[in-house]
């Protein structure tokens, strides 16, 4: 007995917290002992490198080169992503990879090396193996991106999961971004970092990690180039960061540098090099390709733990309406289950809630549900009985079903890594559907089962099917949400095929693009949680997730004026626009802030709402090329260092800038633009970039810059789409891509291709087209003329 844990538990039972205190601390003890049971002890161990090279067995893309102790599979896609594997291991099977994954390039040849090496030459990228067992990552050119060390293995003697390390080193100047939802980037500075999917209990900040959504996916910006690292293991692991020192011209640079530590699961990788956009089209194209959300969740959503009842929620939409505030979305949370059993509703608070479901989508607003994965464990719970009758929830080593503590007290886990618990789970959407809802918001799914002591999740030793292979919650844990949003799409898929699935999720891995995006999760009020906020958002987006958002407001807590309205400001340019609060923190409505943040929340929402055809644009170019909404200012220049360092400022698609107001008390900002003209588009006074400029910054708007000469879909005082051009700079053109959309459904509308150019005093603007250039079909606005 850990005696740190029984001070816990006797701590938790008399703190007052005694409904759901004891509860936890037996979950807490039950959790230990079935791993104490089900888990092998870690004895003795074998260290293991690869040794020397022998020789070579090439195949298709590459090939097998073995070592004495080990071999390695390298393979080079037709798409110019490198794989490797280790002990041979090959890219399937995999939760990351869409379909079969991609097909070898048979141009790319593998051939001797100096020294006694090996390297595979494709024409996107030169990958040189050593005869010990490292690996170079090169441009076409040679210029090194990445160098990998020889791996290492530490293998039981008695058998079972090997740990494995990965070192690897890249240029002294390079920048590291990514590792899945992180509150203190976008850009990851030196430290370790843990790929564990976690519910930290309670509202977070900056200095809080690992967070509810971890991949092993990193972002490497560089002078040399950029690429794209991505350790294909679900396995619990870290990655410790650090970065280079350039020599000042003295030729002695150190390098930056990168180590994995993985506690099992196969040692392989993918590396794509390139632009940030090829390389996130490339990522795209090996994990999928990211959901289309409906054009409604492209608006602005209101939430709140604690509705309460119907009445509260038509409140709510009367405050909106009579203060002709635009509104898109209600969710509920878990206050409208019935007694917080999933797929129920509380009839007494909740009555008629398919008339109000309707009510409202009369008047363009869709209610949207919240969907947690555990499920009440007692007898006469419809889900849990249909779901005992089909074996599907996460059992023990003795095959005992596995039980934790949430919201609905005692509960069982659905095993989403079998495809037959999918397909019994996506079915349940059924009743979510016949109440009126349209979206759903996944929560709790980690998975969180609580518990005074340890880890907040089940068992490591909790077995699951991993496809049909067998395996433990060591593997199952991190994967564990994006299966859940797997049997939401496909569900929701089946039950209503003429619409688009919207789902989002505070958990997921690698691949969760393909079936919807996330959110912040339990975001701290406060400054530095705003500031937390963008990190997630950019940091998402690099890693294949186009689509998320933060809770506008934080969770926890009651927002000054200033801080509400900044959040605000900044939540509506991002993808997902959603407010949202705890039940016991304070109101999120606009009208509970004055007569003064109402207005210029009035402004915000307004403009997000003129804007809607341009996220619309941005959601079809995210599923075609893995384009993010929200860039970083590097992201067309990553060998712009200034921009790279640049964390308080974003790119909207290709044609704005946003500036957000991140700390207390300011009305003027610095901005670091990028290369080009950029208006300001409210004065429509012209920068000239790059440069650091100062600007005004009141707190009735955030700086927001376009790019001279683009051509941005905006929705025009009519309702109907209209052509915003921003006035090229002299001697050059400028343009924009449109994708009109009916807001649902499945068809694949054209892509519209815009220029504008100068003719004298005026702007001219055209449409291409295959079979020529016309003129555009949609009322043109020029600004920037002056």
């Amino acid at each position: 007995m850990d005696g740190r844990d029984l001070v816990r538990s006797v701590s938790v039972v008399g703190s007052g917290r005694a409904a759901r205190g004891l509860r936890t601390v037996r979950a807490a003890w039950r959790r230990r002992r079935i791993d104490a049971a089900g888990l092998p002890p870690r004895g003795p161990e074998r260290a293991r490198v690869p040794g020397q090279v022998l020789g070579v067995e090439p195949g298709p893309g590459g090939g097998l080169i073995r070592f004495s102790r080990s071999e390695l599979r390298i393979v080079v896609a037709v798409n110019g992503a490198v794989f490797w594997g280790w002990d041979g291991a090959a890219a399937q099977p995999s939760y990351a990879l869409a379909g079969s994954g991609p097909e070898p390039d048979p141009r790319a040849v593998l051939e001797p090396d100096k020294d006694g090496g090996w390297r595979v030459v494709a024409e996107r990228v030169t990958v040189i193996v050593s005869r010990h067992g490292g690996v170079q990552v090169c441009t076409p050119g040679g210029v090194l991106l990445r160098k990998e060390l020889p791996p290492r293995w530490w293998e039981p003697v008695g058998g079972g999961a090997a740990r494995w390390m990965q070192r690897s080193e890249v240029a002294a100047d390079a920048r590291f971004f990514g590792l899945g939802g992180r509150a203190s980037g976008p850009r990851l500075r030196d430290g370790g970092y843990r790929l564990w999917n976690t519910d930290p209990g309670r509202a977070f900040g900056p200095g809080d990690d690992p967070l509810y959504l971890t991949m092993p996916v990193l972002l490497v910006v560089a002078d040399a180039g950029t690429h794209l690292v991505f350790h294909d293991t679900t396995w619990d692991g870290t990655v410790v960061l650090r970065e280079g020192e350039e020599g000042a011209g003295s030729g002695h640079d150190r390098a930056g540098r990168c180590e994995v530590r993985m506690d099992g699961g196969p040692l392989r990788c993918w590396v794509m090099v390139g632009t940030p956009a090829r390389v996130l089209h490339t990522w795209a194209s090996l994990t999928g390709a990211p959901a289309l959300p409906p054009a409604w969740a492209l608006g602005h959503h209101h939430a709140r733990w604690g509705f309460g009842s119907e009445q509260e929620v038509r409140r709510i939409v009367a405050g909106y309406q009579e203060r002709g505030l635009p509104l898109d979305a209600v969710h509920l949370d878990i206050d409208h289950y019935d007694d917080h059993r999933v797929f129920t509703v509380d009839e007494e608070r909740f009555p008629k809630l398919p008339v109000l479901a309707e009510e409202l989508r009369r008047d363009g607003i869709r209610l949207v549900s919240i969907v947690d994965p555990a499920v009440r464990a007692e007898p006469g719970n419809a889900v849990f009985e249909s779901g005992s009758a089909v074996d599907a929830f996460v059992r023990d080593a003795q095959g005992r079903a596995v039980r934790g503590v949430v919201w609905a007290g005692e509960s069982v886990f659905p095993d989403f890594t079998d495809s037959r618990v999918r397909a019994w789970w996506g079915g349940l959407y059924e009743e979510r559907l016949r109440q009126g809802f349209s979206g759903f918001w996944h929560d709790m799914n980690e998975p969180t089962s609580f518990g005074a002591f340890g880890e907040p999740t089940l068992p490591r030793s909790a077995r699951h099917a991993v496809e049909g292979r067998g395996g433990d919650h060591r593997e199952a844990h991190n994967v564990y949400a994006l299966c859940m949003a797997q049997a939401a799409g496909e569900g929701l898929r089946a039950l209503a095929p003429g619409e688009r699935p919207f789902v989002f999720s505070r958990s997921g891995w690698a691949g969760l693009q393909r079936y919807g995006g996330s959110w912040s999760g339990d975001v701290a009020t406060g400054w530095p949680g705003l500031r937390a906020s963008l990190s997630l958002v950019l940091g998402l987006g690099l890693c294949g997730v186009p689509y998320s958002g933060p809770d506008v407001g934080g969770f926890d807590g009651s927002p000054t004026p200033e801080l509400y309205l900044r959040w605000f400001q900044l939540g509506a340019y991002l993808p997902l626009f959603r407010t949202h609060a705890s039940l016991r923190a304070g109101r999120r409505e606009p009208w509970e802030f004055g007569a003064e943040v109402l207005e210029h929340a009035r402004v915000a929402l307004l403009d997000r709402r003129r804007l809607l055809p341009y996220f619309v644009t941005l959601a079809h170019l995210a599923r075609r090329t893995g384009a993010p909404y929200v860039r970083p200012l590097w992201w067309g220049a990553p060998e712009d260092r200034a921009l790279r360092d640049c964390e308080d400022a974003f790119l909207l698609g290709d044609g704005l800038l946003v500036a957000p107001v991140v700390d207390f008390g300011v009305d003027r900002r610095a901005v670091q633009l990028p290369r080009g003209h950029w208006y300001d588009t409210v004065t429509e006074k012209v920068y000239q970039g790059p440069a650091r400029v100062h600007v005004d910054a009141p707190l009735s708007r955030i700086p927001v810059f376009a790019r001279a000469g683009a051509v941005l879909p905006v929705r025009g005082a009519d309702g109907g789409l209209e052509l915003e051009v921003w006035a090229p700079a002299r001697g050059r053109t400028g343009g924009g891509l449109v994708v009109p959309d009916a807001g649902d459904g499945w068809d694949e509308p054209e892509i519209e291709r815009y220029v504008a150019r100068r003719q004298g005093g005026r702007v001219v603007v055209a449409r291409e087209r295959e079979d020529g250039v016309t003129e555009p079909p949609y009322p043109v606005r020029v600004r920037g003329l002056g």
